[in-house]
């Protein structure tokens, strides 16, 4: 039954891969519209494939030095041989979710605006469809991996230990969070480095509208929306599917022990395959009228997401009940708990920003008063907008910890179900993902209307389109979010479990009267706080040299504001490439070095604390950042629909600077946060063996 069972998530991985391929055909076929809207595209899809080159160039370099520091550790003993190539494929499966999904998106944006000259429902479609190529290319790559290294580890090398295969696996987590993390802060910086450029003198300054022609930032910002909202958002939620497929399987062999140890570390597995199938379903039920309301575009999208959720929800039933039996199906009502959660979390993050309810636009209102008072409202609503995530989420875990029959004097069982609630979070990725992808094409897709001088009801069907991706796309940050306080809490025991297993004798000790624990909690609560400052500076700083060049071009170039001239837009894509790709390395390279530093100076019980810590203030600060975002965004888009005054209006001024502030907030370190916490833990785990051998306190 095991090998049946990872057999079968090998086959539903390769589904999943062709019914992306399948979907990119038929995406591929459609119209790409005039000659004018085929060069603009054209020159997006040339700068994104120009900065994701030079950066998987710099992203190899780092990889290629961490794989030859775990190699060597491997070969004195200190890691499994495994360990080190497990790390790669982690990395460019990652890698390649985001390059994949970049290709499609920049292929199907001109797509999208021209389908968008004929019906509503005809763009919806087209970028519903490019958005679910990612959605299933990430949970395809993912499992793809997960099942071929289970095989090969268990049926080629013969590992009869799981506790060795589930080591050896936890480690492309660490490999997937590491291109994560470069993704979504270098893709997060280049973007939103040329939005807050292009926003604040072209609509602040010069008061041209959003993706005129003649603002030299235009290209660069929709290339922004590739590398940074579909590349990197790839790679970030490959890494959390993966890690949370992974933690599962680590916990699941400690929890049920003798034969069924086996079952529980591929339940996670099916699950995630099941997934797969009722994501492919849900999506053929993605379709709206002409003319459609916000209301009923995002009823048109849930209505596939909800059909997923209710489909795994059922067979999850059968697949407990007839891989682990009737006395473990409590472990049932654990994954329909994280199901249950992810849907709730789901709904707040959508009230507290979408303009359809009234925090935000209540936030829209205070624009009357200036940009000063619509920050603060932004601020006040991301901070009141983490209240009920955190109160799911901590039902979650206490539901899907007691209800899968863990206790007290015996947790493993009750740890091993959250960590299943995580992976039912994220079990219909493939299609939620597909809702989030789809908003940057969409974005794109405005964008070509605009400057290919298509009709204004082209403009208006994309701007539809495109207010209900920043909804959804906030919707998929809340799921991210989620699911990784979940899924760092399954590392965080892992990480335990591993410190016990490479030294029994080792005594943990987690007590708050330990001042290791303590100081840990402090360094690790302290990280998202350091993480976020750096990204947020290194946005600023890459956003004031694409103000000066934009400033420059609009003084210098003789006749580019009446339009007789064309702006210098490869200055602006170079000079974003050149800022992000050297601020990127500081956030990234402090996130690898606190755990090892914090363990050779306090221990293992000491990093336990920094992971505590990192997570807690992680998931908050996470939230706080993603929502206040997303409400300044949709409150600028509510005053551009002729609320307050409309475009151009003091209000409407206003609004854009509370959204040029929320744009690093939502894009670039809201989300990098969830990999920050996950990839912390995932290198407490690979080095744990390094710092049992040698760590200061234990000198005290």
């Amino acid at each position: 039954m095991e090998r049946l069972s990872v057999i079968l998530t090998f086959v539903c991985a390769v589904a999943a891969l062709l019914f992306a391929l399948f979907t990119a055909k038929r995406v591929l076929k459609a119209d790409e519209g005039t000659d004018l809207m085929k060069k603009i595209s054209l020159s997006i899809r040339t700068g994104a494939n120009a900065y994701l080159k030079r950066q998987y160039s710099v992203v190899a370099v780092f990889f290629g030095i961490l794989f030859i520091i775990l190699l060597m550790m491997a070969l004195f003993g200190a890691l499994n041989i495994f360990t080190p190539f497990a790390f790669l494929t982690g990395g460019i499966f990652s890698g390649l979710s985001g390059f994949i999904g970049m290709k499609i998106a920049t292929a199907s944006n001109a797509r999208t605006a021209n389908a968008c000259r004929k019906s509503l429902n005809g763009g919806l479609r087209i970028a519903f469809s490019a958005g679910s190529v990612m959605g299933f290319v990430v949970v395809g790559l993912g499992l793809f991996d997960i099942s071929v290294w289970y095989l090969l580890l268990r049926y080629v090398f013969r590992l009869a230990s799981l506790e060795q295969i589930t080591s050896a696996m936890l480690t492309f987590g660490m490999g997937a969070s590491s291109m994560a993390l470069f993704a979504r802060v270098g893709g997060g910086i280049f973007t939103k480095a040329a939005d807050v450029g292009a926003d604040l003198v072209g609509k602040v300054e010069a008061g041209i509208p959003e993706d005129d022609p003649r603002n030299p930032a235009v290209i660069a910002d929709n290339v922004g929306d590739n590398v940074g909202d579909v590349a990197g958002m790839g790679a970030d939620l490959y890494e959390s599917y993966v890690g949370s497929v992974v933690s599962a399987c680590s916990l699941g062999f400690a929890a049920l022990g003798g034969e069924l140890e086996f079952r529980a570390v591929v339940v996670p597995m099916l699950l995630a395959a099941i997934g797969i199938l009722c994501s492919v379903i849900g999506s053929f039920f993605v379709r709206t009228d002409e003319n459609a309301s916000q209301k009923k575009l995002l009823s048109a999208l849930r209505k596939g997401t909800n059909l997923s959720a209710v489909l795994i929800a059922v067979a999850s039933f059968f697949l407990v009940y007839f891989v682990l039996g009737i006395s473990y199906i409590g472990i049932y009502f654990a994954i329909l708990a994280g199901l249950v959660s992810g849907v709730l979390i789901g709904f707040f993050t959508e009230y507290f920003t979408s303009d359809s309810y009234r925090p935000t636009k209540n936030l829209a209102e205070k624009s009357e008063t200036g940009s000063a008072t619509i920050i603060i409202g932004g601020v006040s609503l991301g901070m009141l907008s983490t209240l009920a995530p955190i109160l799911i989420v901590a039902a979650c875990i206490l539901i899907a910890f007691f209800v899968a029959g863990g206790s007290i004097a015996n947790p493993e069982v009750g740890l091993y179900g959250i960590a299943l609630a995580a992976v039912g979070m994220l079990s219909t990725l493939g299609i939620t993902l597909a809702t989030d992808a789809y908003g940057p094409i969409a974005d794109n897709a405005g964008g070509i209307a605009e400057m290919a001088g298509l009709e204004p009801e082209v403009r208006h069907r994309t701007d539809a389109l495109d207010a209900l991706g920043n909804t959804t796309a906030a919707t998929g940050k809340g799921f991210a979010s989620g699911s990784a306080a979940l899924t760092a809490l399954a590392l965080m025991v892992s990480y335990v479990n591993e410190v016990k297993r490479l030294n029994p004798a080792f005594s943990l000790n987690l007590s708050l009267n330990n001042p290791a624990v303590l100081v840990g909690l402090f360094i690790g609560g302290c990280l998202p706080f350091i993480f976020a400052a750096l990204t947020m500076n290194s946005v600023g700083n890459a956003a004031q040299s694409i103000v000066r060049e934009v400033r420059r071009q609009f003084h210098h170039i003789t006749g580019l504001m009446e339009g007789k001239a064309e702006p210098d837009y490869a200055s602006c894509v170079d000079l974003c490439t050149k800022a992000s790709l050297r601020q990127m390395i500081l956030p990234t390279v402090i996130t690898v070095l606190a755990p090892v530093a914090t363990g050779i100076l306090l221990g293992p019980n000491g990093v336990v604390g920094m992971l505590a810590g990192a997570t807690v203030t992680g998931f908050l600060l996470s939230l706080f950042m993603s929502n206040a975002g997303g409400a300044w965004d949709n409150a600028k888009k509510y005053i551009e629909g002729g609320n307050h005054g409309g475009k151009g209006s003091s209000c409407h001024k206003a609004a854009v600077v509370g959204d040029t502030v929320g744009d690093p907030f939502k894009d670039t370190a809201g989300p990098s946060i969830n990999i920050l916490i996950k990839l912390l833990s995932t290198i407490s785990i690979v080095f744990a063996s390094l710092v049992l051998s040698f760590n200061l306190f234990n000198l005290f």
